[in-house]
């Protein structure tokens, strides 16, 4: 399982629009941050099917695809049912195939061919044999905006230990060269957790003598087999993520960050101090991530084709083969909770970067059973009042 491609930006891929493959991440926009109409970016896990046995899979992925998955027929009624979240002169939501490993799935160009409609899309694929160099240069003919690779260590110690098959490590920075030459954006995903934070700088220097278009950090939840895993405290995460922000400034891709949306706090919190507005961080770059969050600009499909908030917020509000997409996301009563700040309880409930953050509703509801109370990784004490 791919962290960063369940759930949030992105959250997200780098993809960019090309004419005639659909709409690219970050074109459906927020109204005062938030995501009502449409989300910004559509998970959607084709099967859990896969050759990786990973410690921190959320979605405890397989050898073989389980029994009940969506049909191909039943998946392009789900991108038929896609373009039902835009009207006229609307932005359509972006697509990122995920899984398992969507390259199990022997319909994937049937699918991608299907988004040629005005969907675009993005792939994750595992690293396995199936993804070759000429895979690569075949997903770019097809139309596939971006892919993500996952990459949780500087040596093959780190990284093949976190994903349990030997060999990981060199075919994931020879798949990250191949898909640099066939032109393909590429989002490197890297898994942060007590273990591993130490390794993050080393990753980050191995990661800059390749290309890619953008590095995300997933601060793990224990949900899946990542509950074998242990997380880094308030304190150890604020330290990395003060790291990342001082390491994004020159990097030569962009960093982001996966379920520890208070990253957008760090890296406000000084230009506020120096005498920045609010409006003008709202108009700055920085705020394409703002607000989006589990269920706010963000949706997930399973396999079977059950709809949650994100990949680590498993909540079921229905499924697809029953109801549209568009209605679940729009109308359920737990999706539109989770894009109204005003619900969110304890310091979250109260906090000053609550419309820009919000935490992750995925950790509150791993550690106390409800998405609505405070992000338990975050230790600001928010100022009275909001």
């Amino acid at each position: 399982m791919h962290p960063a491609a369940t759930g949030h930006p992105g959250h997200a891929h780098p993809g960019a629009t090309r004419p005639g493959h659909g709409h690219g991440i970050g074109s459906v926009k927020p109204d005062g941050w938030v995501y009502q109409r449409a989300p910004m970016i559509i998970y959607w896990e084709l099967t859990n099917a896969c050759g990786l046995a990973c410690r921190h899979c959320r979605a405890t992925a397989m050898p073989d695809a389980a029994p009940g998955e969506l049909t191909t027929a039943e998946a392009i009624a789900l991108l038929d049912d896609i373009l039902g979240f835009a009207g006229p002169g609307e932005a359509l939501p972006h697509v990122v195939m995920t899984g398992g490993d969507p390259l199990r799935r022997a319909d994937l160009p049937e699918l991608v061919a299907a988004t040629a409609r005005g969907i675009g899309v993005s792939l994750a694929p595992a690293v396995t044999p199936l993804l070759t160099r000429e895979r690569m240069f075949w997903m770019k003919e097809i139309g596939i905006q971006a892919i993500s690779l996952s990459l949780d260590g500087s040596t093959a110690e780190y990284h093949d230990g976190v994903r349990m098959v030997p060999g990981t490590y060199e075919a994931t920075l020879t798949a990250l060269d191949d898909a640099a030459e066939a032109g393909l954006s590429v989002q490197v995903n890297t898994l942060v957790t007590a273990n591993t934070a130490a390794d993050l700088p080393a990753v980050y220097e191995l990661l800059s003598t390749h290309t890619l278009m953008q590095w995300s950090l997933f601060f793990l939840i224990s949900i899946g087999r990542g509950s074998e895993l242990a997380e880094l405290s308030p304190g150890e995460a604020e330290r990395w993520l003060l790291w990342a922000a001082g390491v994004n400034k020159d990097a030569p891709f962009r960093v982001k960050t996966t379920e520890a949306m208070h990253y957008r706090r760090l890296v406000t919190q000084p230009l506020l101090r120096a005498g920045k507005s609010k409006e003008d961080l709202e108009t700055h770059p920085m705020s394409r991530a703002f607000g989006i969050r589990d269920g706010n600009g963000i949706v997930f499909v399973s396999n079977l084709g059950e709809v949650t908030p994100s990949g680590f917020l498993p909540i079921s509000v229905g499924n697809v083969k029953q109801r549209s997409l568009v209605e679940l996301y729009r109308d359920d009563p737990l999706m539109r909770a989770l894009r109204d700040p005003s619900q969110f309880k304890g310091r979250c409930g109260v906090c000053e970067f609550q419309d820009w953050c919000g935490g992750s509703r995925a950790r509150a509801y791993a550690w106390t059973g409800d998405p609505l109370e405070s992000d338990p990784l975050c230790p600001y004490q928010p100022k009275a009042g909001k």
